[in-house]
């Protein structure tokens, strides 16, 4: 069972993206919890040691839309909707990028990718019902740390398009 997330106000021992949202100015806040490696979801473990619903806290997946690696943020309960993410940034056909190349690229590990501060910007999709909330957690760049943060806030440091890419 994971333990209690504790809150922070300030990033200890920053990470690439948290170090980008203090640059930045951004008002965000920093949740940590201890990481459990049996875990079925790191985005549900998130949810559930940080007492926030699911619907708030998004998960950073990288895709292949026609040979370029694309971000997509969607609810943890919820799934990237391939074809919505290729249709989002104007391509044809999109599949799941090689774990290994997503960690290159972004320079995260997988379940501590996140969509801010990366080794290489890609392009980012956010899914549209971050809209609904005032803040959303996404992974600040390790497992077991999260950022809250407003989802305009986060589409704006990403240059992200907001579009229906998740699903139940």
């Amino acid at each position: 069972m994971a333990k209690k997330a504790k809150k922070q106000q300030s990033p200890s021992g920053g990470t690439p993206a948290t170090v980008a949202l203090t640059a930045a100015g951004t008002s965000f806040a920093v949740h940590s919890y201890e990481h459990d490696p049996a875990h079925a979801s790191y985005g549900e473990e998130a949810a559930e040691a940080m007492g926030v619903s699911p619907d708030r806290v998004f998960k950073t997946l990288v895709a292949d839309v026609d040979g370029a690696l694309v971000v997509g943020v969607v609810p943890v309960a919820g799934q990237l909707d391939l074809k919505a993410l290729a249709a989002a940034v104007g391509g044809k056909r999109a599949t799941m990028a090689d774990p290994a190349l997503a960690e290159r690229t972004t320079g995260y590990v997988r379940g501590g990718i996140s969509p801010l501060g990366q080794r290489k910007k890609l392009r980012t999709v956010i899914d549209s019902s971050a809209e609904k909330h005032d803040t959303i957690c996404v992974s600040a760049g390790r497992r077991g740390l999260e950022v809250e943060l407003a989802p305009g806030d986060l589409a704006a440091l990403t240059d992200a398009v907001l579009a229906p890419v998740g699903r139940a």
